[in-house]
């Protein structure tokens, strides 16, 4: 007879949240702990009052984790540092240090009061620091070493995520976005919180498999919707991924890797969390090998911005022609772009567009300015007056002061619906018939409340200039079809165009800087599952 008591399991288990997310664009200025606090810097006694807010600023994947264990019963969160920023450049060492010093000391003073059951993190999966290449895997790795090998510890990873095996091995479970523009980051938190509930109840653990491939896609190829009778390479691989999920293969993860991130770490990277290590490796095998056999799909197809012009031209003159949207794709925020390159704008004020707003322009000096004018003010605009990165451009003309605001948003529809925003003073200057949104804090277009609170009737422009590389598109199919969208092809940070990527630390070869070498899938890395 087996007298084997099973050991029940928590029934207010301990979890200790939080988060670090940073997209690092190796080329972009250092990001600095004050731009972290104009985006989400969020000390651990407040943190817990941001998520029970009805507009938190935590990053979803955090919300989605908190109100999903709130949901499925009693638990004690444990608030660490809540540390978040759009794509910039490397994270200031200093800065990195502190974060991690501050989780650390949550972690410790967690633990001198009782156990702690798990942890959880909202990582993004592509920082790199002025010193440390890995910050990501330095940030688990550190957790680790506070809480032992007996403590489940989860993250949730932005599928841009330049992916490394010690991330793999210092994390029991990792949950990366599915979809491209991410409007799954609630659901993914979520889906964390569901593995960690079901794992302290049945005590299971799980297997990683991970394979890096040697493959760049370039970022305006990795949109992940799927429509009848059309289909994207990223799409098909990250639908065939969830295709096999069942009770045993728990989680596929494809991260398409952030292109701009000049890492030995970049590339796309598939993950695999399963119950048996032989699931997990048999599958991660498959995955990725489909996925390198596809990568020949992944062809950017960019508009000259001559053409461009005259498009916009043609729309404006010719009221019953559907409108147009130009993505500025190679000046994105969201991949660490400076979110204020004039070229789009310069060529459409000499060529005489109207009809036309620009979203969103980032330069203190001139939304200030304009606060100062005040509405109705006529002067002389002066771009980028302060900027110093040539890639930006300098731009001058005659403008006058439309509207102001406050720069305080909740968003309405997109990424970022449903949370609070700050963009600081913006001003929507009119620059002869293009209206431009300048902001005080850099941000990609990520929702339409940034033009509609400034008086912008979105249905009404003939022409969108959008500084964004596809997140735009998770609410501009309110208003553009994909066949009314046009990118860009203009120099910035955020260029698709891989070839013109100054790279100096990716791994060589590399497709499609490289030519095909004949590269296989190999043997996964396969992690055991911590008992």
């Amino acid at each position: 007879m087996n007298t084997e008591q099973k050991i029940p399991p928590t029934a207010n288990p301990r979890v200790a949240i939080g988060s670090f997310m940073l997209e690092s664009n190796a080329h972009s200025p250092v990001a600095t702990r004050g731009e972290f606090a104009q985006n989400v810097l969020i000390e651990p006694e407040a943190l817990l009052a941001d998520l029970a807010s009805e507009h938190p600023r935590s990053p979803g994947c955090l919300a989605g984790f908190h109100n999903e264990m709130q949901r499925t019963g009693a638990w004690t969160p444990v608030p660490m540092i809540a540390a978040a920023v759009g794509a910039s450049g490397p994270v200031d060492q200093a800065w990195f240090d502190a974060i991690i010093a501050s989780t650390v000391a949550s972690l410790r003073a967690a633990l001198a009061e009782g156990p702690l059951d798990a942890v959880f993190l909202s990582l993004h999966g592509a920082a790199i620091a002025t010193v440390e290449p890995d910050p990501d895997g330095a940030m688990l790795a550190a957790v680790r070493a506070v809480v032992g090998d007996a403590v489940p510890v989860l993250a949730t990873l932005d599928l841009h995520g330049n992916v490394s095996a010690a991330m793999v091995q210092h994390a029991d479970y990792l949950a990366a976005y599915l979809t491209n523009p991410h409007i799954d980051t609630h659901e993914r938190g979520a889906e964390c919180a569901q593995a960690l509930r079901e794992s302290l109840a049945s005590g299971r653990r799980w297997h990683r498999a991970f394979v890096k491939l040697p493959f760049i896609p370039p970022s305006v190829t990795q949109n992940t919707e799927r429509k009848p009778g059309a289909s994207t390479p990223y799409g098909d691989i990250i639908h065939y991924g969830q295709s096999l999920l069942n009770d045993d293969l728990r989680n596929v993860s494809v991260l398409s890797g952030f292109t701009l991130g000049d890492t030995p770490k970049a590339g796309m990277s598939v993950i695999v969390c399963a119950h048996t290590a032989a699931s997990a490796r048999a599958t991660a095998t498959d995955v990725a090998t489909r996925a390198w056999a596809d990568r020949a799909r992944y062809v950017p197809r960019l508009t000259a911005l001559a053409d461009a012009t005259q498009r916009a031209l043609a729309v404006a003159r010719d009221t019953t022609a559907p409108a147009l949207l130009f993505a500025d794709v190679a000046d994105n925020a969201g991949g660490g772009g400076r979110a204020n390159t004039v070229w789009i704008l310069k060529a459409f004020h000499e060529a005489g567009v109207t009809g036309c707003t620009l979203a969103i322009f980032y330069d203190p000096a001139l939304a200030s300015e304009a606060h100062q004018l005040g509405v109705g003010t006529r002067f002389h605009a002066r771009f980028n007056r302060d900027e110093t990165h040539p890639l930006s451009g300098h731009f001058e003309a005659e403008a006058t002061v439309a509207q102001l605001h406050d720069g305080e948003f909740i968003g309405r529809r997109g990424i970022a619906a449903g949370h609070a925003i700050s963009l600081g003073p913006c001003a929507r200057l009119r620059v002869g018939g293009i209206d431009v949104i300048v902001v005080s804090v850099r941000q990609q277009a990520k929702d339409p409340v940034f033009m509609e609170a400034l008086g912008v009737d979105i249905r009404q422009q003939r022409s969108l200039i959008i500084k964004s590389r596809g997140h735009f598109r998770a609410w501009a199919d309110e208003f553009f079809p994909d066949a009314q969208i046009v990118e860009v092809d203009v120099p910035g940070l955020t260029t698709p165009v891989l070839k013109n990527v100054p790279y100096q630390h990716v791994p060589r070869p590399i497709y499609p800087l490289d030519d095909d070498w004949g590269w296989q899938v190999g043997e996964p890395a396969v992690f055991a599952a911590r008992q």
